[in-house]
């Protein structure tokens, strides 16, 4: 014996998304919630018209975009966060702001925006040479256990 709501649920259903789940796809909420939620996600989508309103949306319906939220905390893997990068992480996921917008210290009269995008080229940007270096000693240790002969260029002369 059916219910009329039930019903009258699977009428309204099936106008809006077609024929329900079947099977045993049937019993999970994710078989019947997918469908309303591409539908809202390519509305979004479509309503979006601002390129990095766009580009921010796109990363962040990506497969996989917030699996670092995942990851270990493991301080001495380098899989910790500090709180201000957690910050500025989740705001960049977000679209948000995360500065005020200034002229960058470079040199190239340069005025950076709230999203602090110019951070990411700068050469004087903080952090960027120890993130160079980081990256440097990981090539580096990885050609030293192949057996390969490793010499390392000074930063300096590189970024600066």
């Amino acid at each position: 014996m059916t219910h009329a709501l039930v019903d009258s649920y699977m009428t309204l259903w099936s106008a809006s998304f077609g024929a329900p789940p079947t099977g045993p796809a049937s019993h999970r909420q994710a078989a019947w919630d997918r469908p309303s939620i591409d539908v809202t996600k390519d509305d979004l989508q479509s309503a979006v018209t601002d390129p990095h309103q766009k580009a921010t949306f796109l990363a962040a319906t990506a497969p996989h975009s917030g699996d670092w939220l995942n990851a270990l905390l493991i301080a001495s893997w380098g899989l910790r966060l500090d709180d201000e990068s957690v910050r500025v992480a989740v705001a960049l996921r977000l679209g948000l702001g995360v500065c005020v917008p200034h002229s960058c210290s470079c040199g190239d009269d340069v005025v950076v925006d709230a999203w602090g995008q110019h951070a990411f080229v700068c050469k004087r940007a903080l952090g960027r040479t120890q993130w160079h270096q980081a990256l440097n000693d990981v090539i580096a240790r990885s050609f030293a256990s192949a057996g390969i002969l490793v010499s390392k260029e000074s930063i300096d002369r590189h970024l600066l």
